[in-house]
């Protein structure tokens, strides 16, 4: 751009060099006219200032007008709008482009100038009409259609003088999912099949602009294999004759006929529409063997009724669909349907062959699959022989099955979230149950008369806590202990045991695989996953009624297995599986989906909990893996864990919260000990139990009831020996308490008790020396784990 100060002292110069010049002229005139030197000096003294003032008014008066025209720097501003990922084209006053991106020319094929651009309807006219409101208002919008669907135009007058127009056109996503294969496929192997066989294919959007379209189609519409189709209306490059055919206008009008085809992808009126075109003089389609290899050709369900109703051609995609077996072609498409959409098939197939211009989608249960709508695709078929309506189904098997897996995950969350709070809460009933009878025990000996009622209630407590684990191993918030293992060792470890509990009917059989690539699990929580399995393989072998074959197998999983299973299900990387299949009864279908959820279970009233399954899902996913069942009724069923390989790094994630064990110093079995213990904890009963049983061990206990509680408790108290705090509290948490109290007292020794499991804890407790204590836990557990950490602690003092 120009430097104004620079013109206006360039404009001054010539100024007064003009009039310099109006001056001597006047002089010299006044001279020769009265020959009088004094005069013609006065003329030319006047001309000179009367100049100068006419000069500075008019520079006065162009310094306070802003300047008309403004230079804009077109490279920058194209560098701008090129980072949008809108079309943006901008125009000046009058009317001509001088600005846009690279998506502006994706859109229209070009840099077509704004309004005229290939826009559906009366696009180019409410364009036009968005124009001039904007150089009039401002500001504008209209809302279009072009090749690549619905666009938003929002035209805003811009510039220093207000003298150019921004264009904005805002389009929906590109066709993505099947029509985007398609069209893919069409530029493709596809494409140039159907070119071979003499068939012309373009899909188009539902306004009739070129999304795709193989080159044979290129070929016959613009005279080059090359020639640009895509984004244009389909209907400019044809022309209809009287007797209603159609063909090419670059051919002329002696060129062959046309027989054109519309497979609409869905029934929305927006979805993306499959044309296909033959010449009527070679009839691609004209035989049933020719329609057959081109509906063979189609990667999505098509099949021919006639206009009786009856089928006449059916491809391999339908077929799988609908779940017909080769060879067995049916008669009519109500037999595919269940009883009550018979009808409603019948009546649409009817309609369209008597000349319904327009396709319908109808939501159908197929007989193979009654609980699962399917949307079956019905239009008018025009020039294919025989047939009069084609019907299109979409093969929703798979994704109806992701459907199912990711219902079935997000319902088992939910459940697993609900099943670990009823634990945690079960847990603190079961903690003061059995501290209460641990403080009974205390008072009775052997032989007294309620020595056993006490023991049975004891007893039943610890079953009950064994559900509550069984809970939180399903809910993926029971304590793990990881281990670097191989999973051929943990079968190895448990074989024995469960040859025992297969008996004697039962055959165990243990394959492992070569180059298994080691795991991170808990050994334990492994034997167990694999014990549950198998016991429940030898109930279901066993009610067959003549035993079975178990077969335990370790493999490595290939990674086009993985695949299989799909990304969204399980993530693409290394495993390890284990197999564990039987030769049982199998799995019914309907109840399959069910098998993991809690407290489900087939087996009669009282032989099961209906928690083995979901304690084994939970283990399985807590440990970072996936399991899967196979089955088909009377054939056994196939339950398969993938675990990811471990990958060696220079250390072991680190175990935040421990129970420590002086490893140089022997355990003692004295429990007695003393010192000041801070115990806070919000259930009334656990605290109670937990503070007796302290003061019993020799500790003097100050409990409160919260974090807040516990901080008044501290006030004008000596630093305590050790804190016992619950994790979980109202008003103030255990780590909010813990890290007020290192303030207080740097490295005072705490000890967490908690219903919920040490994994969960560690995302919120990131302190040192803190120990770890699950409930429920018994009068002896507490002794022991403040012993262990007073040890402990003093074991730190003496290294210091």
């Amino acid at each position: 751009m120009i430097d104004g100060r620079g013109a206006q002292r360039r404009q001054w110069r010539i100024g007064l060099a003009l009039a310099t010049l109006a001056g001597v002229a006047a002089a010299g005139l006044v001279l020769w006219l009265v020959h009088d030197a004094t005069i013609a000096a006065g003329f030319f003294g006047a001309a000179i200032v009367l100049a100068g003032v006419a000069l500075a008014v008019a520079m006065l008066r162009r310094v306070d007008t802003p300047a008309t025209a403004v230079e804009h720097d077109w490279e920058l501003i194209r560098a701008l709008v090129e980072s949008s990922d809108d079309g943006i084209a901008v125009t000046d006053r009058s009317g001509r482009l001088v600005c846009a991106n690279d998506c502006y020319e994706n859109l229209f094929a070009g840099f077509p100038t704004p309004p005229s651009l290939p826009l559906a309807g009366d696009g180019g006219g409410q364009l036009a009409v968005a124009g001039r409101a904007a150089w009039r208002d401002g500001r504008a919008t209209a809302a279009l259609r072009g090749a690549v669907g619905a666009i938003d135009a929002t035209i805003t007058r811009a510039g220093q003088e207000q003298d150019i127009l921004v264009w904005r056109f805002a389009h929906g996503p590109a066709p993505s999912g099947q029509p985007a294969r398609f069209a893919e496929s069409i530029d493709g192997t596809l494409g140039a099949q159907l070119g071979s066989a003499g068939v012309m294919a373009a899909l188009v959007t539902a306004n009739g602009h070129v999304l795709a379209a193989n080159a044979v189609l290129r070929t016959r519409a613009t005279g080059t294999p090359d020639g640009a189709l895509t984004g244009e209306d389909l209907a400019r490059f044809l022309a209809e004759d009287h007797g209603g055919t159609v063909r090419f206008i670059s051919e002329g009008e002696g060129a062959n006929p046309l027989r054109l085809l519309q497979i609409p992808l869905s029934g929305d009126d927006d979805a993306p529409i499959l044309v296909v075109m033959v010449d009527v003089d070679t009839g691609v389609a004209g035989s049933a063997e020719d329609v057959e290899a081109l509906l063979m050709l189609m990667p999505f369900g098509i099949a021919l009724v006639d206009r009786d109703g009856r089928f006449v051609q059916m491809n391999q995609a339908f077929a799988r669909a609908a779940g017909v077996e080769p060879g067995q072609l049916p008669v009519y498409p109500g037999d595919l349907v269940v009883r009550e959409d018979k009808s409603a098939v019948a009546d649409a197939v009817r309609r369209f062959a008597s000349g319904a211009a327009r396709s319908t989608d109808l939501a159908v249960r197929l007989k193979d699959h009654p609980d699962e709508p399917v949307a079956l695709s019905i239009a008018a078929a025009r020039g294919l022989g025989e047939a009069a309506v084609l019907l299109s189904l979409k093969d929703n098997n798979e994704e109806n099955r992701l459907k199912r897996e990711v219902a079935q995950a997000t319902k088992m969350q939910a459940v697993g979230q609900l099943a670990g709070g009823v634990a945690h809460d079960f847990n603190n009933i079961l903690t003061a149950i059995i501290g209460h009878c641990d403080l009974m025990l205390m008072r009775h000996s052997p032989g007294d008369s309620d020595y056993d009622d006490i023991q049975q209630i004891r007893a039943n407590s610890n079953r009950a806590a064994s559900l509550t684990r069984q809970l939180l191993a399903f809910s993926r918030q029971q304590t793990l202990r990881p281990q670097v293992l191989q999973l051929p060792d943990v079968v190895s470890e448990v074989s024995n045991l469960l040859r025992r509990l297969m008996g004697e009917t039962v055959v165990l059989e243990v394959k492992h695989g070569r180059d298994l690539g080691p795991v991170r699990a808990d050994p334990g929580q492994l034997e167990q996953v694999v014990v549950n399995l198998a016991v429940n393989a030898r109930d279901a072998m066993l009610a067959k009624g003549n035993g079975g074959k178990l077969t335990i197998q370790t493999r490595s999983v290939p990674i086009a297995e993985v695949r299989r299973r799909g990304s969204d299900i399980v993530p693409i990387g290394d495993y390890t599986a284990l197999e564990i299949s039987d030769t049982g009864t199998g799995i019914p279908p309907e109840v399959l989906p069910k098998i993991f959820e809690p407290f489900f279970t087939t087996k009669e009233v009282g032989k099961g909990t209906g928690l083995g399954l979901s304690t084994v899902y939970g283990i399985v996913k807590q440990s970072g893996g996936y399991i899967f069942a196979d089955s088909k009724p009377g054939q056994g069923a196939t339950f398969t864990i993938y675990l990811p390989v471990h990958a060696a790094s220079g250390q072991e994630p680190a175990t935040l919260l421990t129970v420590p064990t002086p490893a140089a110093r022997q355990r003692s079995s004295d429990l007695w000990g003393t010192g000041t213990i801070l115990l806070v904890e919000d259930e009334d009963m656990v605290r109670a139990v937990a503070e007796r049983a302290l003061a019993r061990q020799g500790y003097t206990v100050l409990a409160a009831e919260n974090g807040e509680a516990a901080l008044e408790l501290l006030a004008g108290v000596d630093r305590p020996t050790l804190v016992i705090s619950d994790v979980m509290m109202p008003v103030m948490d255990g780590p909010t308490l813990a890290q007020a109290l290192r303030q207080l007292h740097p490295g005072i020794p705490i000890l967490f008790m908690s219903g919920y499991a040490e994994e969960q804890l560690r995302r919120s407790i990131d302190l040192d020396n803190v120990s770890f204590l699950p409930k429920p836990f018994s009068v002896q557990q507490l002794a022991e784990a403040t012993r262990d950490v007073l040890l402990a602690q003093q074991g730190t003092a003496a290294e210091a």
